[in-house]
């Protein structure tokens, strides 16, 4: 035991209730998204996801979370004009973002953009209810395009603008890769970003509201997002979950490699929830879009593995998957590189990070827990020549 630990500490169970990790506090009451593990549901603004997801473009399911309600037709419009006027960044933060060394992370890469960019909305102070929603939506539509310029630059290609008559999952591709695949596979993209959308008080989105409550600005607030985000418990896990199957490879050896994985208690990603306990809700319309894009492109071998995977774990532990299980392969699939994964998910991510900024700017309290001390009971100094 670590000399900074008290060893004659004591609990007080009458007036601490600990909960590491905060698991099953609540802290604050939100009208954005819930989560009902009972039900294994997820809404947005009391609307199914899976729903969502299937009956709505990504764009509609953003102005859900900024106004609350989805658009009818003229609003859309409206909305879609005004994100795609914002998407251009400056030559400045594309300099940027093309300076960061090669090897650095992607999300290492979006940090920065984001910071900087922050750093030229000369309104950064203005937290009005109106301004933020705007500062929202250029964030929205600027991120794709620092994603975007990183993955060329990354690959040692020219910048590609974005193109103001497509989606945002069309116009990313077209940044991307300089043209749109099949309708098919835009969709199954559009599909994630909005199952990516919003997910309640997680990690990161509680990282966000921590930081708005200090008053702080919706830039810092998303950038601490995004740090929060990088993490393999968290959003990286879409990464390695691809990592874990590019490592098996070969379905014939799915099954054993899971089994060998469990005996050893190895940590196998893209498994279990903090939340559901019967299953992530969003996972079979995911999972059917990346069997989508497994019919398409021919990569079978990935939804074999997948399969292999699930069964066993299941079987053996009861567990079963999260989001990022399956769209670690459909990302894959798509021909993403597999770091990029997370900034795609930061892409869908911020539409729930500003919803929660916004919310907790409009009813603020400084969020300030306290901690159960349990190191050394308070002693006297001892001077210098008296300490053994």
């Amino acid at each position: 035991m670590s000399e900074y630990i008290n060893p004659d500490y004591v609990p007080e169970p009458e007036k601490v209730n600990t909960k590491k990790g905060l698991e099953g506090a609540v802290i604050d009451t939100s009208s954005v998204s819930k989560v009902n593990p009972d039900t294994n549901s997820l809404i947005y603004r009391g609307y199914p996801v899976q729903e969502l997801a299937e009956n709505c473009k990504f764009e509609e399911v953003a102005y859900l979370m900024y106004h609350g309600e989805l658009p009818n037709k003229a609003q859309l419009t409206e909305f879609e004009k005004l994100e795609r006027s914002y998407r251009d960044i400056t030559k400045a933060n594309l300099e940027v973002i093309r300076l960061l060394p090669k090897k650095c992370h992607p999300m290492d890469s979006i940090r920065t953009g984001v910071s900087f960019f922050g750093t030229e909305d000369e309104r950064i102070w203005d937290a009005k209810p109106a301004t933020n929603l705007d500062k929202a939506v250029r964030l929205l539509a600027k991120i794709p395009t620092m994603v975007a310029a990183d993955f060329r630059f990354k690959k040692g290609l020219d910048f590609i603008p974005p193109n103001k008559d497509l989606s945002i999952a069309e116009n990313f591709f077209h940044m991307c890769f300089g043209k749109v695949p099949q309708a098919e596979i835009v969709k199954a993209f559009d599909v994630s970003l909005t199952l990516y959308a919003e997910h309640s008080f997680n990690a990161s989105t509680f990282t966000s509201r921590v930081v708005t409550s200090t008053e702080s600005d919706i830039y810092s607030a998303t950038v601490a997002g995004i740090g929060a985000l990088k993490g393999p418990l968290h959003g990286g896990a879409n990464e390695m979950v691809m990592h874990m199957m590019k490592e098996i490879n070969d379905p014939a050896i799915a099954e054993k490699w899971m089994l060998d994985a469990l005996a050893a208690k190895k940590k196998v990603m893209g498994f279990g929830h903090r939340v559901y306990k019967k299953g992530d809700s969003r996972v079979p319309t995911m999972k059917k879009y990346a069997q989508k894009m497994a019919d398409l492109t021919g990569q079978q071998k990935w939804m074999q593995i997948y399969e292999s995977l699930e069964k066993v774990m299941a079987e053996k532990k009861k567990i079963y998957p999260n989001l990022d299980f399956p769209a670690g392969p459909a990302y894959y699939m798509m021909g993403f590189e597999i770091d990029f994964f997370t900034p795609i998910f930061v892409m869908a991510r911020t539409t729930g990070w500003s919803a929660h900024i916004m919310e907790q700017a409009a009813n603020n309290r400084i969020i300030r827990p306290l901690s159960e001390y349990i190191g050394a009971p308070q002693r006297s100094v001892k001077p210098l020549a008296e300490r053994n």
